[in-house]
């Protein structure tokens, strides 16, 4: 289960989205650490490997679920002890299927636990000894550790799954199960006919405000130092340097960032020099050797929201070009600032941030949503 422990790690300026969880390593004494487990099949357990290199690290004791009574180990930085009389529920086969059904589930894919529900689902629509083999085989495949949660039942656990896909007279996984009568097969077969009900009524509800995806594609708004228009700038026309003159009260400016470095001097001849400056790279570099107004980073949001509409507002061309990013995440690079720009992911990226709220307003009048 990934839950909240959610992570991820950057590659050529993609996050890959991951999770952890608990391990020790075995590096001569046990060390308890997180094992870092990545949609791309990575795994990081004291370095990046494959999943294949994972389950030999498995193999060799370097990941262990092995742990003698008496071994050294420790937590780096906070304590060490010795084991007694240590348990361990897990084997190398166990973790490394745990592991597979992890980034199956971090990749949206059925892990074992959805592959066996749906070869259940096929034996309830076709309820031949052939279906039940399948999904009783499906239901073998699920880790031992997992199979009481199949269900997300914590009252049954997996009760109802291994009746049914034992059959009446047949015997279930766990050997303290006496064989299944025809009264407790029955009664898992209604279990399954009322959790479909309640499953197709919740799949058919949709929220108050629509559906919601999971996540958005992601636009990358790529570095640029372009000082002149071109007849069809595609996303370059979205960067703030790009040279889209916006006029805000009685002063014109050539780029947004122009106008944005200019409000943000204290003193009228700076705002004036880095207005009249040749390129976006120049207004900024005008800027930094200026004071800034009092506050200024306090407000430099809202500045920067202002500019944006009067951008897009004036350029309609432009407008069209950022409402055909649709609902994409918009990823901002900017080679200085941490916090308008993502900075391979270590950045705030609040000038994409802006774009997405500009666009959504650029939405609103395209629909024709009054009242607002």
């Amino acid at each position: 289960m990934i839950g909240r422990r959610i992570t991820h790690r950057t590659v050529d300026g993609v996050r890959i989205p991951g999770t952890w969880r608990p391990a020790f390593i075995r590096n001569g004494p046990y060390h308890l650490t997180e094992l870092f487990i990545y949609a791309d099949g990575m795994i990081d357990c004291w370095g990046l490997v494959t999943f294949e290199e994972f389950e030999e690290k498995l193999q060799t004791g370097w990941v262990a679920t092995s742990l003698p009574d008496g071994a050294p180990a420790s937590v780096h930085g906070l304590a060490r002890w010795r084991f007694g009389e240590p348990r361990s529920l897990l084997t190398p086969d166990l973790l490394a299927a745990e592991v597979r059904d992890t980034i199956d589930q971090l990749n949206g894919r059925p892990d074992s636990t959805g592959r066996c529900l749906a070869a259940v689902e096929v034996f309830l629509a076709d309820r031949t000894e052939e279906n039940r083999a399948a999904a009783r085989t499906a239901f073998m495949a699920v880790p031992v550790s997992r199979r009481r949660y199949a269900l997300s039942d914590m009252d049954r656990k997996d009760w109802p799954l291994r009746v049914l896909v034992a059959g009446p007279g047949g015997q279930t996984y766990l050997p303290m199960d006496s064989p299944v009568t025809q009264e407790q097969y029955d009664r898992a077969l209604v279990y399954f006919e009322e959790r479909a009900q309640l499953l197709a009524e919740a799949r058919a509800r949709v929220p108050a405000d629509g559906p919601e995806a999971p996540y958005a594609p992601v636009i990358h708004l790529h570095y640029s130092n372009s000082n002149k228009p071109v007849a069809d700038p595609g996303l370059l026309g979205l960067r703030n340097g790009y040279p889209a003159p916006i006029t805000v009260g009685k002063t014109t400016y050539p780029s947004v960032t122009h106008a944005y470095w200019a409000s943000s001097a204290a003193q009228p001849e700076a705002r004036a020099a880095i207005a009249a400056a040749d390129t976006a790279a120049e207004a900024g570099k005008l800027a930094a050797g200026a004071p800034r107004r009092e506050g200024w980073a306090h407000a430099r949001t809202a500045v920067m929201t202002s500019l944006l509409r009067a951008k897009y507002d004036q350029h309609p061309e432009l407008a069209e070009i950022l409402l055909a990013t649709d609902d994409a995440t918009l990823v901002y690079e900017d080679l200085d600032s941490a916090f308008w720009g993502d900075k391979s992911g270590r950045g705030r990226n609040w000038a994409g941030r802006l774009l997405e709220l500009v666009r959504s307003e650029l939405h609103v009048r395209r629909a024709g949503i009054s009242g607002l």
